[in-house]
């Protein structure tokens, strides 16, 4: 009997869905914008090394914020949601302080930084298997990403340097394409 005074939290579970799908938009900005960074990055050459500091920076950032809203809206992992959210804000910070130097740096710690993501996606996925049907493209995902991290470890920096550049690209379309299927599979909860 939902909304019965034998279940109070019917109404409240209810509400709270149609609240977060509300904000199913959001999902769907964070993915155009995921998919436009991706574009940007894709065209790299010489001359826009600070301009990738700069979207890398962006990148960070947007994720961070990211995290914040889900760690806000979550109720389970919160605390997951709001640790990555804390550690991307800082990459972002680091990142606008030197744009030139973070192309270099982030090339530099390439393996390391593929694996926090590679975590994170593996931790995400199991995560929200309840609520995910598609949870199993974000394991995917996060063993390729792991896989990715430890060659990439023992390239020279020029290697990983393109290397930083097409996975940075491809980790954002990644990212797109899935706050877009996020978007439709949270506007679906809020439907009676």
């Amino acid at each position: 009997m939902e909304g019965s005074v034998s279940d109070p939290r019917g109404i409240g579970e209810r509400e709270a869905l149609e609240n977060v799908s509300r904000l199913w938009w959001l999902w769907l900005f964070f993915g155009a914008f995921w998919v436009v960074v991706s574009a940007v990055i894709l065209q790299f050459d010489q001359a826009s090394v600070t301009t990738t500091g700069i979207l890398i920076g962006a990148l960070f950032l947007g994720s961070a914020t990211q995290n914040f809203v889900i760690a806000s809206l979550a109720e389970r992992g919160r605390v997951l949601y709001g640790i990555f959210g804390v550690l991307f804000l800082i990459a972002a910070i680091l990142a606008f302080i030197s744009p030139e130097n973070t192309f270099a740096a982030l090339a530099d710690m390439l393996g390391f930084l593929f694996l926090i993501v590679a975590v994170f996606w593996i931790v995400e996925a199991f995560a929200t298997r309840e609520l995910n049907e598609l949870w199993w493209i974000g394991l995917i995902g996060g063993i390729l990403m792991l896989i990715l991290a430890f060659w990439t470890a023992g390239q020279f920096f020029i290697e990983k340097a393109y290397v930083l550049l097409v996975f940075a690209g491809i980790w954002a379309l990644m990212q797109g394409a899935t706050d877009f299927v996020r978007a439709f599979q949270i506007r679906k909860l809020g439907r009676p």
